[in-house]
């Protein structure tokens, strides 16, 4: 018998809804009833594609008696954290404080009010290395509850003060310079591993958006350092394990420090990033090779993540069934044996991939990697027949807002850079389901969406960020105005709803639903900070427009950037590659000329492949009635298709010259 779950959106909810928990979804009426039973409420956060999130389920929240105890004495509520990320975000800054570390699942206990008490994450089915098992903690839970109640209010209490001092003091001095920007590569490449590449030890992230700023920092100033930490840490990272030898595509991240084993969920913003960043490293360097990835990687997320509806969907899941029946396990999909190499015709060449008899996984299985050349012909194509028999993980389907906008600007830099149109169609496509699910005709945007029907949560500030920056990077590749507008509609939402009088911004809405704490983090996680994707879009809209209300809120909030980047530059790296657009200006490209002159075309195109960091690219007709600020009053030159650019109040002399438009943007 379905619970409460049973008519959500979020397919993480709906993989509990079978469950003998009576879960509830966050909803005031699930605390109402915690208050009017006298109980307190279960927090259990998650996501879709995490695989102790789903061992956990089947260890307890399937257990029939675990779940009558649970229901009894406590009110279950179920979060998924990409739903809610500000819901995650304040319990995890909880758990984190108690106990030093967090992560999924998360196990949150806490009164009526929302007031959080104890903390953890995974919890074992039976007493282990030191934790006890999930039945213990319930019912030691309940006993503090029934015979220590004063001592849990007050800890409760105390806990939720310290939480809401919290608040971010924000007076910052302004945006970056040139040294503060300097001292953040500085400390990069102290932290550089220069083995493997990447930054620190196990396990290891791909540092998307720290690669991201060490790219434009080369652009701007030739730092041969920067760019050799890009180069290597690329090269690891797609020739390692966590990358898909053979269908494309980045897992969340390696457990080890050499890139070899991944925990093989594969994400849409961890591969909406990267495909941007190969394409990048392309435009620095011309390397063949980072224009193989950066396509297969764009290609794996049309392909495999893209929905009915023209979205893109959240995740696939790291778990899937044995190929021999044996039941679910983590990576089965994606590892090999020789002797599974040898039945796909591939037994000669495992070496190629990597493939041993001792296996570089689990019970001798093996990661593909691709430790030397290329492959020999056809090898791949062999080896992905095969794989395609065997079971396939899970997709999580929920379209997420922030992360089809950073898929948008993913697929529209590489279809343009590749000659793809077919990928700036996908992109499109994405950005018109934000319009038509997503965006309310008040400007507010809703988070998720699954099959076409929007959920039930607002968006944060990382949604406005994100899609807003999606679709300027439509507008700089289409020139097609309604992207430009709704940017701004987006922006105007962020300036009036998440922006304090001191300028700092905030993750949630001034009129979201109150928390015990509102959510404010300046720092990035697996994606852009709300508050730096947010700096990176004002920034832009301010150089298409000139708006200097735009520009002097995404300075202000890049002052938060000069306070931490040059100390923990992998904590901010989208907030440094902002900083580095602002500081070299950004620049501003007018390309005017008749839409379908193929010499229009090529000036546009030699913008859009130019490195200047966060250029800011417009192409239109000329003299057109009511065109963007950038467009306005800028002529045919000869009766010819016509560039201009401009950095800061200065304007080079118009070019008609591809070649000259290129070198005007180095």
């Amino acid at each position: 018998m379905a619970n409460r779950l049973a008519g959500e959106t979020s397919p993480y909810l709906l993989q509990h809804a079978d469950n003998p928990v009576d879960w509830w979804p966050w909803r005031a009426e699930a605390f109402a009833e915690a208050r009017r039973r006298d109980v307190p409420v279960l927090l259990s956060v998650g996501y879709a594609s995490c695989h102790w999130c789903h061992v956990m389920a089947r260890e307890s929240f399937e257990d029939e008696s675990v779940a009558a105890y649970l229901n009894s004495r406590f009110v279950p509520v179920k979060v998924d954290r990409e739903e809610r990320p500000d819901v995650d975000a304040v319990y995890m800054e909880a758990v984190q404080a108690a106990t030093g570390q967090g992560g999924w699942p998360m196990t949150v206990f806490m009164t009526p009010d929302g007031e959080p008490f104890y903390f953890g994450t995974y919890f074992p089915p039976e007493p282990r290395s030191g934790m006890p098992s999930f039945a213990q903690l319930l019912e030691g839970v309940h006993a503090a509850w029934t015979d220590r109640r004063g001592e849990v209010d007050q800890v409760a209490a105390q806990i939720t003060r310290e939480l809401a001092d919290r608040r971010l003091s924000y007076d910052a001095p302004g945006p970056p310079g040139a040294e503060d920007l300097a001292a953040a590569v500085r400390a990069l490449d102290g932290e550089f591993d220069v083995a493997h590449g990447g930054f620190g030890g196990a396990p290891k992230f791909p540092p998307a958006m720290t690669l991201e700023f060490l790219l434009r920092h080369h652009a701007r100033t030739g730092s041969a350092d920067a760019l050799r930490m890009v180069e290597a840490t690329c090269e690891a990272m797609a020739r390692g394990g966590i990358y898909d030898q053979l269908g494309g595509g980045f897992a969340r991240y390696a457990v080890d420090a050499t890139w070899t084993v991944p925990h093989f969920e594969k994400m849409l913003y961890d591969n909406a990033l990267l495909a941007r960043v190969y394409t990048h490293l392309w435009r620095a360097t011309g390397s063949v090779f980072a224009r193989r990835i950066a396509l297969e990687t764009a290609d794996f997320m049309v392909r495999e993540l893209r929905t009915a509806e023209g979205g893109l969907a959240s995740a696939l899941d790291a778990d899937s069934e044995r190929p021999d029946g044996g039941g679910h396990a983590e990576g089965a999909f994606y590892v090999w044996t020789p002797e599974e190499m040898a039945e796909a015709g591939a037994g000669d060449a495992a070496g190629a991939y990597g493939v041993t008899r001792a296996g570089t996984f689990e019970a001798g299985d093996s990661v593909l990697r691709l430790p030397g050349a290329e492959p020999p012909p056809g090898l791949r194509e062999r080896l992905l027949a095969a794989r395609a028999a065997r079971p396939r993980p899970e997709r999580d389907d929920k379209v997420v807002a922030a992360w089809n906008g950073l898929a948008g600007a993913a697929l529209a830099e590489t279809g343009v850079c590749f000659d793809r149109p077919d990928l700036v169609a996908a992109a499109t496509d994405a950005a018109g389901l934000l319009v038509r699910v997503h965006l309310g005709a008040d400007g507010r945007l809703t988070r998720t969406s699954r099959d076409g029907r929007p959920g039930a949560s607002a968006g944060v500030l990382d949604d406005y960020g994100d899609v807003a920056e999606g679709f300027l990077a439509l507008y700089a590749v289409t020139g097609d105005r309604p992207w430009l507008d709704r940017a701004g509609t987006l922006l105007e939402t962020v300036l009036t709803r998440f922006t304090g009088d001191d300028g700092a911004l905030y993750d949630t809405a001034d009129d979201a639903e109150e928390l015990i704490r509102r959510p404010q983090d300046p720092t990035d996680g697996a994606t852009p900070s709300g508050w730096t994707a947010a700096a990176g879009a004002l920034l832009s809209y301010a150089a298409y427009t000139g708006s200097g209300r735009h520009r002097a809120a995404a300075e202000r909030a890049l002052g938060i950037v000069r306070a931490l980047g040059p100390r923990a530059p992998r904590f901010i790296g989208w907030g440094l590659a902002v900083a580095e657009a602002a500081l070299d200006g950004p620049r501003e490209v007018a390309v005017v000329g008749p839409r379908n002159d193929p010499a229009t075309a090529e000036l546009h195109r030699a913008a859009l492949v130019a490195t200047a960091p966060g250029a800011v690219i417009a192409r239109g007709e000329p003299d057109v009635p009511g065109a963007p600020p950038l467009l306005a009053d800028r002529p045919l030159r000869d009766g010819r298709a016509t560039a201009y650019v401009c950095r800061g109040f200065v304007c080079s002399a118009p070019t008609t010259d591809p070649a000259e438009l290129a070198a005007q943007l180095r």
